[in-house]
């Protein structure tokens, strides 16, 4: 911002200039002139002394009859000069009217300023000067010939007057007021013209006069002092006119209700109300002060920080019409000593209560709204901790819902504190409370800035989290939230240790908030009465899905009749496109839902004590198939998803050896993927049968790696050869750098193990080779193939890609320019068995 006193020097200057300009130019024509009239003695019949005295005297009459107009603290006047000038030079040359001209309007402004002074008269020169060579011009030869021959020099000469008068004028009262020179050319400018033409016609009747008569003369001064006096009235009235409109205007534009904006419109329309160069409000209860000017504000602070300027001012309190209430003070700021007339006094004490009735209706809005605000905030928000409250959350949340198709993944984490009562009963509720709110503020802490922390009531907290890039990436930001509560509790001077369960859930597609915090809470208890820190909600789960128990009393019939059958998927090698291996998918063909998934239907199965039958109907097809591809010449290894309750069946593997046996298929043929669950993580049982299964030369690999907290402590425990990235980090991996770095860091630690890493759902051609660029060799998804029936895929495997059998897709380069290693020379391998 420039400092106002900057620009104030600035101005100046350029005055000076410009000022010092018109008296450089002025003071060359009056040397000029009087070279010439020293050579060119007058010639009129009367002496030369009347002609001077009487030329000198229509000057300075014509700048002292005038109407007398400020602008802000500079005053102006609108003047006849134009029409003295023009009969001066119809009586006399152009070099003694320049003279007589200097000296009138010199003898006329001698009360004025000495910068005043100065250009008043060398602006008159200059508009003699350019007067006269106009009616040289127009080939003027004196007061002779008719009317109609006398009209067009004069008011050519006239003409040029006065644009020399308003090109000469303007520019300066525009410095001088701090104004736009294009506003003074606009204003009054029909009332302008109208003076023009009144002046010019009183200059060429009293040529006309003097032609005929010049004892007529007598008549023109009164006519000249009435047309005055009309006119004078005129330019009054519009300009009174004006003010009261601007008046009504402002006032009601200061109807609003954002005190900021009562005090911009007060500052910035006022400045041109009463035509000041600035305008402050200073309010006593804020201790404030807006300054500023038409152009804008230029201070709005604290009172007594406000920048000290050496101005005129006239203040007015602001109080109410019956003086009883007094907000403040407005002041207005001339960079001169002003007067205000009489109109300009009326409306300055009709504004400033208008004013003052503004910003206390400003000020009461300002307070009703503080007041609905901490209401709505009370009511939105936990007393004790100052999260939001159970309400604030579901509202929120289903506007999330609304919008999450433009908003990535919503999900939530309810977090329960575990044996909180045994805090309240043995040190008091008062601790309690205490712990309370340090858990919320842990938790606040650890949220990020787009996540909404909320506690439901009692001990138990959620937290909203938006714009997930992937589902999965949910339990990461979950055991980030409960790690921030890790750390002991300073409560009273004792340090105790607060532990909690939280429960996952992923947005449904329909129910709402209502429906993810069911889902949410039923995760919550399922990690509690587990042992565990996090569990995300699964629907297979979930003992509330009524549809579900409907189809596990239809599992019995389903097994004995071979409802149950198995698709398969390809895994490729991401750098040549072959088939390296192939992932069985279990489907429930029911005669009368059709196919149905099986997240709807695996757990009534392991509930219902069918578990077995179906597990090994679909090795057994799997096996099947895996031999069939065999026969035709693609010896591709099998997976198949083993159920975690399988894994406490001490005869499972037993089971698996001899279903391989009887298909005359290798162990090494066989994947089994687990997932990450808690009968994976702590019973020893498991441990024991993924040791036999392993031994055999079964190979094990690790489903949906990432989306569990406990990942890296089942790598520790169980001794698998693969990982499997799932679907929801790769599809959000190009987006999201959160997810890149999961891809990119179990990639690491893959290869760091040795371990063979598969990604899924693989679905565009970016995503394979980025990741083949990161080094992975695996992966699956619909961009190779959908899941197949096994007939289909052989047929799929025969024709090939590009005329190569056993290939899904072209490769990413050339034959020979990668070289695989046998299996046992890799570097630092430790003799597990890879992929074929």
């Amino acid at each position: 911002m420039i400092h106002p006193s900057t620009r104030d020097n600035e101005t100046d200057r350029r005055l000076t200039l410009l000022v010092g300009l018109v008296v450089v130019l002025a003071a060359t024509a009056v040397i000029a002139s009087t070279l010439v009239a020293s050579t060119s003695p007058l010639t009129t019949p009367l002496s030369d002394l009347s002609v001077l005295t009487m030329l000198i005297f229509m000057s300075a009459v014509g700048t002292l009859v005038k109407t007398d107009v400020r602008i802000r603290s500079t005053g102006h006047s609108i003047s006849w000069n134009e029409t003295a000038l023009v009969i001066s030079l119809a009586l006399a040359p152009t070099s003694w009217v320049v003279l007589c001209t200097a000296a009138g309007v010199a003898l006329a402004s001698l009360h004025l300023p000495p910068i005043k002074l100065a250009f008043g008269v060398g602006k008159n020169i200059l508009m003699a000067v350019g007067a006269g060579a106009a009616l040289a011009a127009a080939g003027w030869d004196g007061l002779t010939g008719s009317p109609a021959h006398l009209i067009p020099p004069l008011a050519l000469a006239y003409l040029v007057a006065v644009l020399l008068d308003e090109i000469l004028a303007i520019p300066v009262i525009a410095l001088a007021s701090g104004t736009p020179v294009s506003q003074h050319f606009r204003k009054n400018l029909d009332l302008r013209i109208a003076g023009y033409v009144v002046r010019f016609s009183v200059a060429l009747g009293s040529l006309l006069i003097l032609q005929a008569d010049p004892w007529l003369l007598l008549a023109v001064p009164p006519l000249v002092l009435s047309l005055h006096l009309a006119y004078s009235t005129r330019v009054r009235g519009r300009t009174e006119q004006q003010a009261w409109q601007q008046l009504a205007q402002t006032t009601d534009a200061l109807n609003v209700v954002e005190l900021d904006q009562v005090l911009t419109t007060a500052v910035t329309r006022a400045t041109d109300l009463f035509s000041a160069d600035e305008v402050e409000v200073e309010l006593h209860d804020a201790a404030r002060l807006v300054r500023g000017n038409s152009a804008g504000i230029t201070y709005d602070g604290p009172a007594d920080q406000a920048p000290t300027r050496q101005d005129a001012v006239v203040a007015t309190p602001l109080e109410g019409h019956d003086r009883s209430v007094d907000v403040g003070v407005l002041r207005l700021r001339f960079r001169g000593p002003v007067q205000l007339n009489e109109r300009e006094r009326y409306t300055l004490h009709t504004f400033a209560p208008a004013l003052c009735t503004a910003v206390r209706n400003a000020q009461a809005y300002a307070e009703l709204a503080r007041v609905a605000q901490a209401h709505a905030h009370a009511a939105a928000h936990d007393a004790l901790t100052g999260l939001a409250n159970r309400r604030h959350l579901i509202d929120e949340g289903n506007e999330q819902l609304h919008h999450r198709h433009a908003d990535g993944v919503t999900a939530l984490v309810l977090i329960d504190l575990n044996h909180f009562k045994e805090v309240n009963d043995t040190l008091g509720h008062a601790a309690g409370d205490q712990t309370l709110v340090q858990v919320a503020e842990r938790l606040r802490s650890a949220a990020r800035t787009d996540d909404l922390v909320a506690r439901l009531g009692g001990d138990e907290f959620a937290v909203l989290l938006r714009a997930l890039p992937a589902p999965a990436v949910a339990a990461h930001r979950a055991e980030t939230l409960l790690a921030a509560l890790h750390e002991p509790f300073d409560i009273d001077g004792m340090r105790i240790n607060v532990e909690a369960s939280g429960g996952i859930a992923v947005a449904p597609a329909t129910g709402g908030m209502v429906e993810l915090l069911r889902r949410a809470d039923v995760a919550m208890y399922q990690a509690k009465r587990a042992g565990q820190r996090i569990t995300t909600y699964a629907p297979a789960r979930d003992t509330a899905d009524l549809g579900r128990l409907t189809l596990g009393g239809e599992l019995p019939r389903a097994v004995a009749d071979h409802e149950f059958t198995v698709n398969f998927q390809p895994i490729v090698d991401l750098g040549t496109g072959a088939v390296i291996s192939v992932e069985a998918l279990a489907r429930w063909r029911h005669p009368t839902h059709g196919m149905i998934d099986p997240l709807r239907f695996l757990e009534a199965v392991e509930r219902s004590g069918l578990l077995p039958a179906f597990a090994e109907a679909i090795l057994d097809q799997a096996l099947i198939a895996a031999g069939t591809w065999r026969d035709a010449g693609f010896d591709i290894p099998v997976a198949v998803n083993v159920s975690p309750r399988s894994l406490l069946d001490t005869r499972f593997p037993d089971a698996v050896l001899s279903h391989l046996r009887a298909h005359n298929l290798p162990p090494d043929r066989l994947v089994l993927e687990l997932t990450e669950t808690l009968t994976l993580s702590q019973l020893d049982v498991v441990d024991q049968i993924l040791t036999r299964l392993r031994d055999a030369g079964i190979r094990l690999a690790l489903d949906d790696f990432g989306t569990g907290y406990s990942s890296l402590s089942l790598l520790s425990r169980i001794p698998v050869h693969e990982l499997k990235i799932d679907r929801s980090f790769v599809t959000a991996m190009e987006s999201s750098a959160e997810a890149a770095a999961i891809v990119r860091s179990t990639l690491d630690l893959g290869r760091s193990l040795d371990l063979s890493v598969v990604a899924e759902g693989v679905e565009r051609e970016a995503q394979r080779r980025a990741l083949w660029e990161l080094g992975c060799t695996a992966g699956q998804g619909h961009l190779f193939a959908r899941p197949l029936a096994a007939g289909t895929l052989l047929a799929a495997l025969r024709r090939g890609s590009g005329g190569r059998p056993g290939t899904l897709a072209a490769a990413l380069h050339d034959a020979g320019a990668v070289v695989r290693l046998p299996p046992g020379r890799r570097p630092g391998a430790r003799g597990r068995h890879q992929p074929a």
